[in-house]
């Protein structure tokens, strides 16, 4: 039986499977033919943030098993795949990263960075007090490795944080419990995946159960929050905000989000930076070398098997 045939849209991912056995990496453009390989490849890695018009090219692929996406989001994918065909997501690869941009906007929002870039921009001098990280109460919905990256970054910072999960489990709460424990925090982080348990999460209820003042960070996907009642909550300046995601996406320029005060909206940024590619390609490589031996790859979303 010969080496598994990967379809890679990056000589990065060429470079970083080239070694793993068992596989036999093959290049294709995204935008372009597919190459003959396509023929009897078993293992197609989407390009990175694909969108559903990538589907698609699983119907060519006659002989394939297995989707190895290089995000963490699968949201694209799950449900959407030929009968047989597994699901396997980037989980680890990106939680450095959305991290980091967590803490970075929450600084930004309790130390009005905003306001002091527009007045440079006017060569205004606005001295003002501002609010500060330390001492703040987070929560974190979402108890996974963004989280989890989350809650060590903002400790140095003396921050309280609580995790929410799917279920109750040591040190996590349950979502059950999430509209009893929001009145008691300063700042609410939702990192989940998008599914049909959490499209609309965060919607006039949940924002309602949050204090005035407080500030929501939405580092999870567009829809897991309902944008008419974010829009109000936001518009009134009773709540804060800073989202990396939007719905729709990407927002139109006359959107009323984009004046709404006291919010920080950036262009799905999180996880994109220069060690993007290299991080992800070595969870891939993990989750291919699993899957050579005739092991489940770790990170399976939907078995195909």
């Amino acid at each position: 039986m010969g080496d598994i045939v990967v379809l890679v849209p990056h000589d990065e991912g060429m470079s970083a499977l080239a070694d793993v056995p068992g596989i036999s990496p093959v290049r294709y453009d995204v935008d372009g033919e597919l190459p003959e390989a396509a023929e009897t490849a078993q293992v197609l890695v989407p390009d990175f943030l694909a969108t559903q018009e990538a589907v698609a090219m699983t119907a060519k692929l006659p002989n394939l098993q297995l989707v190895q996406l290089l995000s963490a989001g699968a949201e694209h994918w799950v449900g959407r795949l030929p009968d047989g065909v597994a699901l396997s997501d980037c989980r680890g690869a990106h939680g450095g990263a959305t991290a980091e941009w967590v803490v970075a906007v929450l600084l930004a929002v309790y130390r009005d960075l905003p306001r002091f870039v527009r007045a440079q921009d006017e060569r205004r001098w606005d001295y003002h007090y501002t609010e500060e990280l330390a001492g703040k109460r987070v929560l974190v919905v979402g108890a996974g490795d963004v989280a989890e990256n989350t809650a060590r970054r903002l400790a140095p910072f003396d921050v309280d944080v609580t995790l929410v999960g799917r279920t109750a489990r040591t040190g996590v709460h349950g979502i059950d419990e999430v509209h009893d424990l929001l009145p008691h925090h300063d700042a609410c982080v939702v990192i989940v995946p998008l599914t049909d348990d959490t499209r609309g999460l965060v919607d006039a209820r949940f924002l309602a159960a949050m204090p005035d003042g407080a500030v929501l960070v939405n580092a999870a996907r567009g829809p897991v929050a309902d944008t008419d009642a974010l829009t109000a909550e936001l518009t009134s300046g009773r709540l804060r905000g800073a989202l990396d995601v939007t719905d729709p996406e990407p927002l139109p320029a006359d959107h009323p989000l984009w004046t709404a005060p006291g919010l920080l909206i950036t262009p799905h940024v999180g996880g994109s930076v220069p060690n993007t590619m290299r991080r992800a390609y070595e969870v891939v490589a993990e989750q291919l070398g699993a899957y050579a031996r005739g092991e489940r790859p770790p990170n399976l979303v939907e078995n195909g098997y």
